[in-house]
């Protein structure tokens, strides 16, 4: 069975500090190609080389001039990173100073890899470097609120697929932490439009509009990735997995599942499970 590495934010010299920096080639170090999950977000800024990492079950590229974005609670794993150069931001979900880049570091389901344009290359590349100049600086110099403006500032460069529609289309803003708080006992896309006060047909056409998904298919997209997890990471049993996201029995659950990923939880989890087992365990509490 792989062991998950639950890693807890703890910044190197600043004890205070909601912001942390480091480079492609102290990963390496800290890093043995094994499977954790954070309780912080990884924002990764990659300058050059060729690599991957596994984001919940997903693999994705690392290419020159790209970025990634774990969120915490993602279980990820760097599978290939031995010639990617470039810089890794941790920084706590508190950190981002502006409402824009606030309401964006909440979203729960965050696109995990995207190219950066050519033409906000240089934008992303000054915004980078002044966050590493200000975050390198001595202790008893730093201001507390420069690495959090700066990382605001970079976020905001960096632009996120479909950033602007999470964080500027009200509905969705709503619908969406209410999914995150609720999915486990509520499972009707009805619920959520009755709770928010709109018409199912209403809430149904904002969510597709932002995240392309109805409001129905968000919410089983939800409950199907924490049964991943749980699955796969937590080695629950059908049973439990039911028990936990509010499925009467574990019938009920496991004809959910298949349906929604044309597999058996227990066929799933055993596939997830040999897929792990490819890499070592995780061996330290920092990324």
């Amino acid at each position: 069975m792989t062991v998950i590495r639950q890693m807890a934010y703890q910044p190197a010299e600043r004890r205070a500090a909601t912001v942390e920096t480091m480079t492609f080639g102290r990963l390496r170090d800290l890093n043995d190609g094994g499977t954790q999950r954070a309780d912080f977000h990884v924002l990764a800024v990659v300058d050059a080389g060729h690599g991957s990492v596994t984001v919940d079950f997903l693999q994705h590229p690392l290419r020159e001039r790209s970025a990634v974005w774990i969120p915490p609670g993602a279980v990820h794993r760097w599978d290939d990173i031995a010639d990617v150069a470039g810089h890794l931001v941790l920084f706590v979900p508190t950190a981002p100073v502006t409402h824009a880049t606030r309401e964006l570091v909440a979203s729960p389901d965050l696109v995990a890899q995207w190219s950066i344009p050519d033409a906000d290359w240089p934008f992303v590349d000054a915004a980078r470097n002044h966050l590493l100049l200000e975050a390198s600086a001595p202790p008893g110099d730093i201001s507390r609120e420069l690495p959090d403006i700066l990382l605001s500032a970079l976020i905001a460069r960096l632009r996120p697929p479909h950033a602007q529609a999470r964080i500027s289309h009200r509905v969705f803003r709503l619908f969406r932490p209410s999914v995150e708080a609720h999915f486990r006992e509520h499972h009707d896309a009805g619920y959520y439009a009755r709770a928010l006060g709109y018409a199912p047909r209403t809430l149904s056409r904002a969510v597709q509009q932002v995240s392309g998904r109805t409001a129905k298919g968000y919410i089983v997209d939800r409950i199907v990735l924490e049964a991943k997890r749980l699955l796969a990471h937590d080695r629950l049993t059908a049973a439990r997995c039911a028990n936990m996201l509010g499925f009467s029995d574990a019938s009920n659950f496991s004809v959910f599942f298949r349906k929604a990923t044309g597999m058996s939880p227990g066929a799933w989890q055993g596939d997830a499970s040999h897929q792990m087992s490819r890499c070592p365990d995780e061996g330290e509490s920092h990324p």
